[in-house]
């Protein structure tokens, strides 16, 4: 196991990664609908109490609104606010873990920009 292991994060963060990667990839534009806790637990094979606590950190912080009886959808501004969120987070919590670890194994900064993506 190494450090940069997902296993020490709880699994509704990590389902709201996924929501999150969905929305910054344009899966999900501001103002669709998201698919319902129970299809989404569905096609992830989590627990649905699971699914709804990721989708309500999700609501916590402003990226989806609740239309009571409709369901939960991207909120208007949600992309921007999003990705400046999320590059906060890669740069000061992820990123020094990768750095670290880089330079554990002995890798050359230059190996990374030369190697095709898998």
């Amino acid at each position: 196991m190494t450090p940069n292991d997902s296993a020490d994060i709880p699994v509704y963060l990590r389902l709201r990664g996924l929501l999150a990667a969905a929305i910054l990839e344009g899966k999900f534009s501001e103002g669709d609908q998201l698919p319902s806790v129970r299809s989404f637990a569905a096609d992830h094979g989590a627990n649905p109490l699971t699914v709804a606590k990721a989708y309500q950190a999700l609501q916590d912080d402003g990226y989806v609104s609740v239309r009571r009886g409709v369901g939960m959808f991207v909120a208007e501004g949600a992309v921007d606010r999003l990705r400046v969120q999320e590059r906060e987070t890669f740069l000061t919590r992820v990123w020094p873990r990768m750095r670290a670890h880089i330079e554990r194994l002995g890798i050359d900064p230059a190996e990374l920009v030369m190697r095709e993506p898998a």
